[in-house]
């Protein structure tokens, strides 16, 4: 399902930025809420503590993968295809904004205070579309895995 336009701006309002706003939309869509794994992902935002490294909603997407797919506790192990989800994801994201850094992709300054560009909600809304098309793909073996512990 294509994210949710306004719950993005209704976020990004309050001041969650991309990696955030993954997060969060992901974990809406679980039925949970996880604010300290929110506050986690604010050292992703603006690439990295805004140094417009590694774009947040790349990272985000990344995180996404793990929350879904991932190992969480020393009984259980993340799913045996992750790092081919993972690198799928990073594929599509370089082949899809032609770069993984921020400021390859955006031609605005990134800095504490400036708005929330439009064009950093397309790139939230394309990479969480990406990332639940990845999950359904692999989800019967995510559900195959949980079966079996």
């Amino acid at each position: 399902m294509p994210a949710d336009a306004f719950r993005m701006f209704q976020l990004a309002a309050q001041g969650f930025c991309c990696s955030q706003i993954m997060l969060i939309l992901g974990l809406d869509t679980l039925g949970k809420e996880n604010p300290d794994l929110i506050k986690a992902m604010h050292g992703l935002c603006g690439g990295i503590g805004r140094s417009g490294k590694t774009c947040g909603a790349l990272t985000g997407g990344a995180c996404l993968i793990g929350l879904n797919a991932g190992k969480g506790n020393p009984g259980e192990f993340g799913h045996p295809k992750i790092n081919m989800m993972l690198r799928e994801l990073l594929e599509w994201f370089e082949d899809v904004h032609g770069n993984t850094d921020c400021e390859g992709i955006l031609d605005q300054s990134l800095d504490e205070g400036n708005e929330y560009p439009v064009r950093c909600g397309n790139i939230v809304s394309a990479t969480l579309n990406k990332v639940e098309e990845i999950l359904a793909a692999y989800s019967e073996d995510i559900e195959s895995e949980e079966e079996d512990y």
